[in-house]
């Protein structure tokens, strides 16, 4: 590591945001690919946040072209990794971000899974086993099947357990919801075309081909290393955050990626070699106007937000679990939200001063354009936040 550590500003971090994250008109992609490449992986736990990402990076998006990349062409890989969260992101990357993350939860899940199966409907391990080779034949059978098309095959898949029993939010699940969530969290199985449009979070399932198994510890470095590559200059606290890891595993990454530090406002920070010099490509940045949906990974990409967004926005802006909403951004800046009303038209408004005409006029230019690709269908947010609320009436 440097000690003489460069101090990289927060008008700098902008900078760098808006171009790695392709937030300017001139910096704009051509195919999903290149977006799900530029930003590491799609938060996808909103079906419609990858769509909406992706216009917003995309100089000509099209559905069709991310549906092909997601479910022809299978470039692209929609899986459960991060803070067991489920994202899209480039298909070489899937079994790093697998074994980085998801692999030991996975056993986990299944062992818990198993024990819940035994204490509520008396399955021993013969009789899950069965009941998912059943499953699996079905599947291969089909293709792709939804939950309850599966269910009609496989009876078992049919009963329904309490979860939660005694809670207030006690409720009864179909067997289907555990069973197929262990194969699909071990990589048997994946989400295939969902049931609805674009914006239905009911997928279908298909097989899926088994990932490559890689080291853990190679996983997390190489996993780091891109988050470094795409988020620099981060803290310690921003990739444990990112990747819920434990602080020695993010630690450990860190350290095996050869990032150096630097000074930010929040603290000791860090960039790639190859970045800490880098100043060019971080400053001369035209300026731009973007509109990121709920969950985009910009505005969830740190833990410590405060030199792109104020403080005192957050309450506005966020759910009480943490999870922002739709967000109008001003050269590196969160400057305001945006909500699509009931009529279908796109709403905005600025957090704090009323932005100057170029500002205003680049907003506006993007609303135009979300508003084509959006066309006729309609898009409300899994979570919903106060400000949107308020927007979309």
């Amino acid at each position: 590591m440097s000690t003489a550590r460069r101090r990289i500003t927060p008008a700098e971090r902008r900078a760098r945001l808006v171009r790695r994250h392709l937030l300017a008109p001139s910096l704009r992609a051509k195919t999903p690919e290149e977006v799900a490449d530029a930003l590491v992986a799609l938060h996808a736990t909103d079906p419609a946040t990858v769509y909406l990402s992706f216009a917003a990076r995309c100089a000509e998006p099209e559905v069709a072209a991310l549906e092909r990349a997601l479910y022809q062409e299978r470039t692209l890989a929609r899986i459960r990794c991060m803070r067991r969260t489920v994202f899209v992101l480039p298909h070489d990357l899937a079994p790093v971000a697998y074994a980085a993350t998801a692999r030991p939860l996975a056993a986990k899940q299944r062992a818990q899974t198993a024990h819940q199966l035994h204490a509520a409907c008396g399955w021993d391990e013969r009789r899950y086993a069965a009941v998912e080779a059943a499953t699996l034949a079905a599947l291969a059978r089909r293709g792709a099947a939804g939950a309850a098309e599966l269910a009609a095959e496989v009876p078992e898949l049919r009963e329904q357990i309490v979860t939660f029993p005694g809670k207030p939010y006690e409720s009864r699940q179909r067997l289907s919801a555990p069973v197929l969530g262990v194969l699909a969290a071990e990589g048997r199985i994946r989400r295939a075309r969902p049931l609805g449009s674009w914006t239905s979070a009911q997928f279908r399932w298909a097989p899926a081909d088994p990932l490559p198994h890689l080291p853990a510890g190679d996983a997390k470095t190489e996993l780091a290393r891109r988050y470094v590559a795409t988020f620099g200059p981060v803290t310690v606290e921003d990739l444990k955050w990112w990747t819920g890891w434990n602080l020695t595993d993010t630690r450990r990454a860190l350290a095996a990626t050869g990032a150096e530090q630097v000074a930010l406002d929040e603290g000791t920070g860090y960039l790639l070699p190859e970045d800490v010099d880098d100043r060019g490509s971080a400053t001369d940045v035209e300026p731009a106007a973007a509109l990121l949906p709920g969950l985009d990974p910009t505005a969830m990409g740190w833990r410590h937000r405060d030199w792109h967004l104020d403080p005192a926005h957050k309450k506005a802006l966020f759910d009480r679990n943490g999870n922002i909403g739709p967000t109008v951004w001003w050269e590196g800046r969160i400057i305001g939200a945006w909500a699509q009303r009931r009529d279908g038209c796109l709403a905005w408004e600025p957090l704090a001063a009323r932005p100057d005409r170029t500002a205003r006029a680049a907003v506006e230019a993007e609303i135009a354009r979300l508003t084509a690709f959006l066309g006729t269908t309609r898009v409300t947010p899994c979570y919903r936040t106060p400000l949107e609320r308020r927007l979309a009436g």
